[in-house]
This record gives structure tokens, sequence and C-alpha cells, in this order.
């Protein structure tokens, strides 16, 4: 099964007042669709567009697993595990919240800032908050989250290259740039794939691109 999803229907939040614009994958904050709560271990898949100056004060999160990739600009961000950085395009950012941490999430630059932040449920609730960041993701590369059972990919392909999507029981696609055909589904930036027991997909890009694909229990 292959459930495609528009970037023109997710939800509206943030506060524009504030200079903070977020579109919803999934049922977030005040909007809530029963049938639209998750994905296998996936909860949110958030864009997010910060102003210059503008972000998220200090907030707390628990039993969550919570992957960040900058889209446009750079990331501040400070946590109660101890970690200072800045997160910029080509780096994911893991926050492993565990039984409980706080962070502050800003744009300190002189330009938007634009990033897609996932949630993940983890198998098992509690330990210890843990963070990671990884610089320079080279295309292809996956980064694994063990915590939650899941695997992501990053691809940035070029105009007319095929690969195959991950062969797992759930994937979860995410159009970053660029343009894709799926199955027979011409796919566009914000667009997403919610795939489930399906074998043999291949991706053909359309233009240059760059895709999140988690491969989910």
């Amino acid at each position: 099964m292959i459930d495609v999803r528009r970037g023109a229907d997710r939800y509206e939040g943030g506060d524009p007042d504030a200079g903070i614009a977020t579109r919803h994958a999934f049922s977030f904050g005040g909007f809530y669709d029963p049938d639209n709560v998750r994905f296998g271990p996936l909860l949110a898949c958030n864009e997010e567009t910060l102003a210059p100056g503008a972000g998220f004060d200090e907030h707390p999160h628990s039993h969550t697993e919570i992957v960040t990739w900058v889209v446009e600009g750079e990331l501040t961000h400070k946590g109660s595990t101890g970690e200072s950085t800045v997160v910029r395009p080509g780096d994911v950012q893991h926050l492993a919240a565990g039984s409980g941490a706080r962070h502050v999430e800003r744009n300190d630059g002189t330009v938007p800032l634009r990033f897609v932040q996932m949630w993940l449920a983890p198998l098992a609730a509690g330990g210890e908050p843990s963070y990671d960041l990884v610089r320079d993701v080279a295309d292809g590369s996956p980064y694994e989250v063990p915590a939650a059972g899941a695997v992501l990919h990053v691809r940035r392909p070029g105009a007319g290259e095929r690969f195959a999507v991950p062969a797992a029981e759930r994937v979860y696609l995410h159009v970053v740039r660029g343009d894709l055909r799926l199955d027979g589904e011409e796919l566009g930036p914000g667009d997403a794939a919610r795939i489930t027991g399906e074998r043999d997909l291949e991706i053909v890009a359309g233009s240059p691109g760059e895709l999140l694909i988690w491969e989910l229990p």
C-alpha cells in the first residue's frame, strides 16, 4: 500500500506573530485527527520555518526520539544534556529525550531558517537522555535510531537517477527538494508517501533533489 500525502494538505501551525511557521504531517498540538496520529513509531514530521531571531524557548520532552534535518540557515540548539551546537544543512541532529530532557531551538542568524523535525516513539519508555550530531551526512548514508527500531536514509539524487526504496515493513518518504516518481505517482517538495508491505519499489528523480526516507518497524 502506498498512501501519498500532499504538502498542501499539511496542517498549518506555529505562531506567525512570533516568526514561527509550522506545517504538520500528523496530529500535533491543537490539531487532532484520530485517523492521522502516527505511522508506525513516527509521531511527527514537521516542516518548520523560523524568522531571524525567532525560536522555541526552553521546553521539555520525554519518551521521544527527535531527529532534525536543516534545509536552509542554521539552527542553534542548547540542551539539558550539556550540548550547545549549531546545526547546518547536511547535519543530522538526534535528541533522545529518555525519561526527560529540556532544550532551546533558535534562529540566531540573519536569514530564515528552515528545517524538518521528526519525532519517533521509542520501543521502551524511559532511560537516560542523550544527544548526537553527525556533520555532513553523505548521500545514501543511513542513520540508525535503535531505540525506535528505525533507520533514516538521506538521499540526494541527480536528475534521472533511479534507486530502490528500502525493503522494510513500513517506509516513510519525505521530499525536501526536487520532484520524483514513485509507482506512477509524482511527488514534489513537502509531499510524503507512507508505504506499507511493499517490495521492489523504485524511485525515479525528475530533477536534482533531497529526500528523507525512514525504514520503520
